[in-house]
């Protein structure tokens, strides 16, 4: 039983101006993917793995075209020098755009197909905020989604993806795949499976699952901040029984249809002016306060200076502020060490479209690392300890904050880009506070400019209505 393993793995708002690269990525390759911890239950399965490449990145902008190509024909190159082959694994996200590309995990899925050819199974694991397209399930037998957000069903994912894999190649059965698009369109943080509806509509998947007939039961949510022909929510089902399938993607996106009202923020939302003042003001803490519009996981840019402003402004005192990317700023701090006093400029440097922070600020500690890459450093204004960092990256785990110093369950206020809090930042805030700051991932996207969607898309559009309608793989026919 031979299975090549593979993928490219990131989120990529549109909307956003800088350009994912080779460096943003952690990049696997051959054997030692195998050893990775992110790939390792592998070694569990009775199969023969051939690990192939696995790029993976934080959310951003688009992936530079270039790159894409010379990685999609390393993996096509190293799947052929496989070949012959019963299986292909692919762990996917489901959301990258590459520049000039629409649908660059159809491309690519559909790539993998034209190698194995049409007998060989494909499987692929996904991220809920991905959007599918018939492409993409013409070229699979099999497809499996995250069931939570915030995500920590991930490894529970893959292993469900490689274990249908495995089923199908030591039964002889093979799976059909079966989507129904439903044109509802909104954030996770909106969508959170923390919070109903959600909540109880993600743990219905489960339910119409069973041994024989179906397999597995997706949902996609889709990403809200690419604004692609194939952005959208939708069922996807996989099965042998057909009748089965169609009655659950029928059933899955016709309730999603009828909750879309319900959906809305699990946080308290205001604008940043309001949010700030809430957070100083609030008797309790610490208050963990979510730049959401510059959210790094979510595809923004994470590097505006909004909420930092208005917290200078406001003298706001017991602040930890996890970060700003800002390379020039950390590298400035790096040069004038630990005590120095100094003159910088925050903010703005990816997407000169927001506006920067001019101060003076003393430089409190230094990461020391042997990637200037990773250097972040923490320095004091007034009563804020802001953190800098030369790449863009989120801070949602509190060994993010202690390795630099910093104890956010200490602070009095503790301000992330972030979305939906994470969850070890999620059970300290006392309370969370969700600004709807601008940015490339806008909370507000009845606002953001559509092109591509398709039309007509909740919430973008209200007055019309919606029958589901079950669209099978190429393969199932």
């Amino acid at each position: 039983m031979r299975i090549a393993v593979a993928g490219l793995h990131t989120e990529c708002s549109t909307y956003n101006p800088v350009i994912a690269r080779e460096a943003d990525f952690r990049v696997l390759r051959g054997p030692s993917m195998l050893k990775d911890q992110y790939f390792d239950f592998l070694t569990h399965f009775p199969a023969e793995f051939i690990t192939v490449l696995h790029a993976r990145a934080i959310a951003g902008g688009p992936v530079e075209n270039a790159l894409y190509t010379k990685w999609k024909a390393e993996i096509l190159d190293g799947i052929k020098a496989a070949l012959p082959l019963d299986g292909v694994y692919l762990a996917m996200h489901g959301a990258m755009f590459v520049e000039n590309m629409f649908d660059a995990e159809g491309d690519f899925i559909a790539s993998v197909r034209d190698v194995v050819g049409p007998d060989v199974i494909i499987a692929a694991s996904y991220d809920l905020h991905g959007n599918v397209s018939q492409k993409i399930v013409d070229g699979l037998d099999i497809f499996s989604t995250y069931r939570t957000a915030p995500h920590i069903d991930v490894p529970d994912t893959m292993r469900r993806a490689v274990t249908m894999l495995v089923r199908a190649l030591r039964t002889g059965v093979r799976p059909k795949v079966a989507w129904a698009p439903v044109p509802v369109l909104l954030p996770g943080e909106r969508t959170s499976t923390q919070d109903e509806p959600a909540k109880s509509f993600y743990t219905q998947l489960h339910e119409v699952e069973e041994p024989t007939g179906i397999w597995d039961a997706s949902f996609q949510v889709g990403y809200v901040w690419a604004d692609e022909p194939r952005s959208t929510a939708c069922a996807v089902i996989t099965g042998t029984d057909k009748a089965a399938i169609e009655k659950a993607a029928t059933k899955l996106a016709q309730d999603y249809w009828d909750v879309r009202e319900q959906f809305v923020f699990g946080m308290e939302v205001g604008p940043i002016d309001e949010c700030v003042d809430r957070a100083i003001a609030s008797k309790t803490g610490p208050v963990v306060l979510a730049e959401s519009g510059d959210n790094p996981t979510g595809g923004g840019v994470g590097d505006r200076a909004e909420v930092l402003a208005a917290l200078i402004a406001r003298n706001a005192q017991g602040v930890i502020f996890a970060g700003i990317a800002d390379k020039a700023a950390t590298e400035a701090a790096y040069a004038a060490g630990v005590s120095a006093t100094i003159p910088l400029h925050i903010g703005a440097s990816l997407d000169p479209s927001s506006t920067p922070v001019d101060t003076t600020a003393e430089v409190v500690f230094l990461l020391e690392h042997e990637n200037p890459l990773f250097r972040e450093a923490v320095v004091r204004i007034g009563g804020i300890d802001l953190v800098l960092t030369v790449r863009r990256r989120p801070f949602h785990n509190i060994a993010d904050f202690t390795k630099l110093g910093l104890d956010p369950r200490t602070a009095k206020i503790v301000a992330v880009k972030s979305g939906y809090l994470s969850p070890e930042l999620g059970p300290i805030a006392n309370p969370g506070i969700m600004a709807l700051s601008p940015g490339v991932v806008d909370q507000f996207v009845e606002r953001t400019v559509r092109n591509h969607t398709p039309r007509p898309s909740f919430p973008f559009d209200r007055d019309f209505a919606f029958v589901p309608q079950v669209k099978w793989s190429a393969l199932a026919k």
